[in-house]
């Protein structure tokens, strides 16, 4: 499948027809934890890594293992790294080196910057937030307008397909409005938000717009630029690399914020904004997870690494779409499933291969139990979409079920996952 114009999300890089179809063989022989024969569709809580991850962070801590800005090899091999891999992420994000920040994980750079920027803002000063978002990207801004004495505004979720009311958006927004907080794709649905439009009118009123892409990054290009964004955040270990959490932000607003830091930590961007000593190994696997997703495009390799990466991100998306396709099939066939959010083949632009349902008569976790004894790993619950959740009427009943495909999975291990499926429900309709 290749996205269309009118599939192409706002922010993902634009796309030529993929010529060359994904090599999903060559794709799973470099990832060892899949020779297990067990099936991992718990993707979206953390994707498995290629052994060139492994080997960067085992390398990092073997050769490298120092703090940075020493006088010696290894401090100075450090520093490298660190620049290598700022380097690599302005190239999967369409950004700059010096705009991409480092930390332990999303949610603490959220709750980092929020603070940072709430500086600048008090009393009657608004924030707009979703029903639809992951709370890491929810209650880091709730906490600071409790802070600051700011109202909080709340985009609705549409249970019918579980998407954003975005017709509401224009009356949240005011000339008091100074942040909207969106995520990219839901961890919880799959539903894509155009948040090039959603940017668009946020800056109509001056307001800042911060992008939680966590579920989006593994599954399409981003450029940063085309997207209009703000600030924007993602986790490594959701994009086949270590635990680590990446903040990028344009130059001039990072410049201008005032960091919570230590008094010896340097004052510029964007190290200002990564409190304490970084997890240096971790960062050099972050690395090697970009430049592992830039060997899996067909142009050779002396080709410049951000026209690698998008090359290959039309391949992944091409394949994991058709994924998708199956998977939705053939959940509608199975007795007392239902899926929630964009089930609509003709809608799959509009998501990524994240899928959550329940089964009549079976507690999600059960659900999950009895695949897990199949060797089929799924998620149960709300994934920290407790918002969600709540909107659809399914926190007393346990949440959902969440299958989540990455480019690694194939169409033998959807089938796999229905028969299951099937024979938990007792048959098809």
């Amino acid at each position: 499948m290749t996205t269309t114009d009118e599939e192409r999300v706002p922010g993902q890089a634009p796309e030529e027809p993929a010529t060359t179809p994904l090599d999903v063989e060559a794709v799973r022989s470099a990832f060892p934890a899949l020779a297990t024969g067990e099936v991992y569709l718990d993707n979206p809580g953390g994707t498995q890594v290629p052994q060139a991850v492994i080997d960067a962070v085992a390398g990092a801590l073997r050769d490298h293992n120092a703090n940075l800005g020493g006088a010696f090899r290894t401090s100075e091999e450090a520093d490298r790294i660190l620049a290598a891999a700022r380097t690599a992420h302005a190239d999967l994000l369409g950004a700059e080196p010096d705009e991409i920040a480092f930390g332990p994980n999303m949610t603490s750079l959220t709750f980092s910057v929020s603070r940072a920027l709430g500086r600048e803002w008090g009393p009657g000063d608004q924030l707009v937030v979703t029903r639809l978002d992951h709370d890491a990207n929810v209650t880091p801004w709730r906490m600071l307008a409790e802070d600051r004495g700011m109202t909080v505004r709340t985009i609705e979720l549409d249970p019918a397909d579980c998407t954003l009311r975005l017709e509401e958006l224009d009356a949240l927004l005011g000339e008091r409005t100074r942040l909207v907080a969106v995520g990219w794709a839901s961890n919880a649905v799959g539903t894509i938000n155009p948040v090039r439009e959603i940017a668009r009118r946020a800056r109509a009123v001056g307001a800042l717009t911060f992008v939680d892409a966590v579920q989006y990054a593994p599954h399409a290009a981003i450029d940063v630029a085309d997207a209009g964004c703000d600030l924007l955040a993602a986790s490594s270990y959701k994009v086949f690399g270590p635990h680590v959490g990446i903040l990028w932000g344009r130059r001039e607003l990072l410049e201008r914020l005032r960091a919570y830091k230590v008094r010896p930590a340097k004052n510029r961007s964007p190290e200002k904004l990564e409190t304490g000593t970084q997890s240096h190994e971790g960062i050099a696997g972050a690395a090697a997870a970009v430049d592992y997703l830039a060997s899996r495009s067909s142009l050779p390799s002396s080709a410049p690494r951000r026209e690698r990466l998008r090359d290959a991100w039309r391949s992944i998306r091409a394949h994991e779409s058709e994924l998708c396709r199956r998977l939705l099939d053939g959940l509608d066939r199975i007795r007392g499933l239902r899926v929630y959010g964009i089930n609509d083949p003709a809608r799959l632009g509009e998501r990524v291969p994240t899928v959550s349902f329940t089964l009549e008569g079976h507690a999600p976790r059960a659900v999950a139990e009895q695949l897990g004894a199949r060797g089929i790993f799924v998620w149960d619950g709300d994934y920290y979409a407790v918002d969600v959740v709540d909107a659809l009427g399914l926190r007393s009943s346990g949440g959902m079920v969440r299958v989540g495909l990455a480019h690694y999975n194939t169409a033998a291990e959807v089938d796999r996952l229905l028969v299951a499926l099937d024979e938990i429900s007792g048959g098809a309709r």
